[in-house]
């Protein structure tokens, strides 16, 4: 960004009495909310010349370039400021885990609902691809955290040629209990494809929301096909 857009953008923003404005950093493939943070003018301006995110640290008085010391870098994807301009948001490429415990989300602490809002959070036909978006956002947890043991932290550490094998296998499972005629057997190994191949995307950082916009071109483009042919 040239320095001419630069001050523009800066003007845009609404600084507080310090000089900063808060950014929200979301993780651009998972949409997981992974941190909040300050901006001023120098780090915004340092943020979009580098392409990572840099920070004012309110209690320290510095600037800050996320991941400097650990390696958990933020590459910047894309950068906006909501209708007042006082805040930000920014989507980044994660590498590691965004907080400093070491969890793949500084918002890992979950506060119960009401037993009303439980209610209401009840899948629904509306909702009822929600698991996707969770399964998404664990599998991101899972590649950012590594926890020992899991199934999940095997299939990152193993690599894209094990992903690969694994989609593998299960398509052809797939491709079995459809033969078996079975619903529960297909219904199982459908489960894991999905699954794994979730895996496959994160590893290679296509966010799911990028192939559902496909799936809405391809229906789109059938549709006015279909108008013309009409």
């Amino acid at each position: 960004m040239s320095g001419q857009s630069f001050e523009r953008l800066a003007e845009s923003i609404k600084w507080d009495g310090q000089g900063l404005v808060p950014a929200i950093v979301q993780d651009a493939v998972s949409k997981e909310v992974l941190m909040l943070a300050y901006m001023n003018k120098e780090s915004l301006r340092l943020t979009l010349e580098s392409g990572e995110t840099w920070f004012w640290s309110r209690s320290r008085s510095e600037l800050w370039h996320k991941g400097a010391t650990s390696g958990h870098i933020q590459k910047v994807r894309s950068l906006r400021y909501d209708c007042d301009g006082d805040t930000l948001l920014v989507k980044v490429e994660q590498t590691g885990p965004a907080c400093h415990t070491g969890a793949y989300s500084c918002f890992h602490n979950e506060a119960a609902p009401s037993a009303a809002a439980a209610v209401a959070d009840r899948p629904s036909d509306a909702g009822r691809y929600d698991i996707l978006d969770k399964l998404e956002a664990i599998i991101a947890q899972r590649d950012a955290e590594r926890p020992e043991g899991a199934y999940t932290t095997y299939l990152f550490d193993k690599g894209v040629d094990k992903m690969l094998k694994k989609v593998g296998e299960e398509a052809a499972e797939v491709i079995i209990a459809a033969k078996n005629r079975s619903h529960e057997e297909l219904r199982y190994e459908a489960s894991d494809l999905i699954f794994h191949l979730l895996v496959l995307l994160r590893e290679q950082k296509l966010p799911l929301d990028d192939v559902l916009a496909e799936l809405a071109r391809r229906h789109l483009k059938q549709k006015s096909e279909y108008a013309i042919s009409d």
